[in-house]
């Protein structure tokens, strides 16, 4: 989808900023840039809406050379999220949601509807809509900054350190919201950071920088198994070297096999006779081509039997779920945030190929609290045992 090719960046005075980058990211990836300040990973990201122009080289998007577009258009096309935010202090949360799709002469009546989905998306009220920014807490502000960047169904957004001056503990928090948004709505998302445990938390794939080159390119456990030399391995880190190996574990690995599903069409009495059946107390609700859409259970079926019909008229279209390509150190602890007791697993298509169970994921979750340092492999043995 994003393509560099051969890009270089050289400034006045001959300081060459960015040198020779071949680079190539696939549709729904996130992409996290990263190295030691001045190493040109935020050149890159800054050249792909073209908010700094390549010297050398080609930017390609879907095939098609952003040098031939205009640039106010492409920019609208492509979200952005700044560390200072960038909220507009005199329009109120509502009219910032909506800025690009105003610019894009979209009726009043679809932007309202927009910003109801985004604020909803990030789970704030309503009212706010009608704050202004100031009203605001900094993280509720850089909540806003990130489903402005969603709201004009961009399919690229660029972030730009943006958690760097929040607290831990709304910085996690974001960094959650963004990898679920991400991957619920299938968005290409290209991330500049200076902090390792972020990249490797959030990222499909991340490029490593130095001196204006492309150190390392790779997925985040084979980064960890095998740094590309001594700069790749000191901006790891020894401890997280040490803990490569379970950091490295996937969904797949882990997940157990396909859950109790229903399809949308079917009668609120079918869903119970498929509980009292298979003797659960909810059902994953799946599309034809067994597309992940909601989840129905029994409190929901016993507040609609008297007026509602189907399971897609009483079911629940917001589901978490995880990818089974995700790390498993990243799903567990969003697992354990939430409190919930079971998690789908879905493929690149949203295809539901799996479940992962709270019970069957104690001793991991153990581990990722205390790093007992037999517990991963003991745990995966007793799950690879139960899905057989």
């Amino acid at each position: 989808m994003i393509e560099f090719q051969h890009v270089s960046k050289i400034y006045k005075g001959g300081k060459m900023a960015v040198e020779d980058v071949n680079l190539s990211f696939n549709k729904g990836e996130f992409i996290c840039f990263i190295g030691t300040s001045g190493s040109g990973k935020t050149t890159c990201m800054r050249m792909i809406n073209r908010m700094n122009e390549p010297t050398k080289g080609k930017i390609l998007i879907d095939g098609e050379d952003i040098e031939q577009l205009n640039p106010v258009d492409l920019r609208r096309k492509i979200g952005y999220v700044i560390q200072s935010i960038g909220l507009m202090p005199h329009m109120t949360i509502r009219e910032n949601i909506t800025l690009v799709q105003k610019l894009l002469k979209v009726s009043q009546e679809e932007r309202d509807k927009t910003a109801e989905k985004m604020i909803d998306l990030v789970e704030l009220p309503r009212e706010m809509l009608d704050r202004y920014p100031a009203e605001l807490s900094g993280g509720q502000q850089q909540r806003i900054g990130v489903v402005r960047a969603l709201a004009a169904d961009q399919d690229i957004i660029l972030m730009d350190e943006p958690f760097g001056a929040l607290d831990p503990i709304t910085r996690d928090a974001l960094q959650d919201l963004v990898k679920d948004l991400q991957e619920r709505l299938g968005k290409t998302i290209v991330f500049v950071t200076h902090d390792m445990d972020e990249a490797l938390k959030l990222a499909n794939r991340i490029v490593v920088m130095s001196e204006g080159k492309v150190v390392q390119f790779d997925t985040p456990e084979h980064i960890l198994q095998a740094p590309a030399n001594a700069f790749v391995e000191e901006l790891i880190g020894e401890d997280r070297l040490l803990q490569a190996r379970p950091d490295a574990t996937t969904i797949g690995e882990v997940q157990l096999a396909t859950p109790i599903t229903i399809t949308e069409e079917k009668t609120l009495q079918e869903a119970i006779r498929i509980m009292r059946n298979k003797r659960v107390d909810t059902l994953l609700v799946v599309d034809d081509s067994e597309q992940l859409t909601g989840f129905i259970d029994v409190e929901m079926i016993d507040r609609a039997r008297k007026v509602k019909q189907t399971v897609a008229e009483a079911m629940e279209t917001k589901v978490f779920y995880v990818r089974q390509s995700s790390l498993l150190r990243d799903t567990l602890q969003r697992i354990l945030k939430r409190g919930i007791k079971y998690v789908p697993v879905v493929d690149d298509q949203n295809r539901l190929i799996g479940i992962l169970t709270r019970a069957s994921l104690v001793d991991l979750v153990y581990d990722v609290i205390w790093g007992e340092e037999d517990s991963i492999s003991e745990a995966l043995e007793g799950t690879r045992e139960e899905r057989a």
